[in-house]
């Protein structure tokens, strides 16, 4: 992915209300991602094309699910449903959600791979969003910022050619 190319990315929730913990040190100790309230049953999509590497259950993340983009992953926390495994594989299963999402698939943003929870350590619905580049954690927020500012600026420049 090229700076040149944020545009290109998907907010990665639907009915988005608020943003309610940032990246960085929260209670005495480091908060890897961005948690954005929605309520739950929300649809989460994804942020960039990648290849589904991991559905698994964890006490703190919940249900979670992680996309690699090259060098970028991009972490899903907190959704609705759980890891389980068939002959197939591993998959996520989420009851009259309407997704087929397992592990090994490729996505593409925008795409709908979960719903907001409330699995594992969290005090409401939300999606915990995480991001790593070359295996270190960035600031999703930065991410977001970029990503509104081109696709305003391809906005305004398509308003301006017609």
């Amino acid at each position: 992915m090229q700076p040149q190319s944020w545009a290109l990315g998907s907010f990665p929730v639907e009915n988005f209300q608020t943003y309610t913990s940032p990246f960085g040190p929260r209670w005495g100790r480091f908060h890897y991602g961005l948690d954005l309230a929605a309520p739950e049953g929300s649809y989460i999509r994804s942020w960039w094309d990648g290849r589904v590497v991991e559905i698994f259950n964890d006490a703190g993340c919940g249900t979670g699910i992680v996309v690699q983009s090259g060098q970028w992953e991009h972490i899903y926390c907190h959704l609705r449903g759980r890891a389980a495994k068939d002959s197939q594989g591993v998959y996520l299963l989420d009851a009259n959600s309407g997704l087929s999402i397992r592990q090994g698939q490729w996505v593409t943003a925008g795409l709908r791979i979960g719903r907001v929870g409330m699995t594992g350590r969290t005090t409401g619905p939300h999606l915990h969003w995480g991001l790593r580049h070359a295996g270190r954690w960035i600031d999703p927020a930065i991410v977001l910022r970029e990503m509104y500012a081109q696709q305003n600026r391809e906005r305004t420049f398509s308003q301006r050619a017609s």
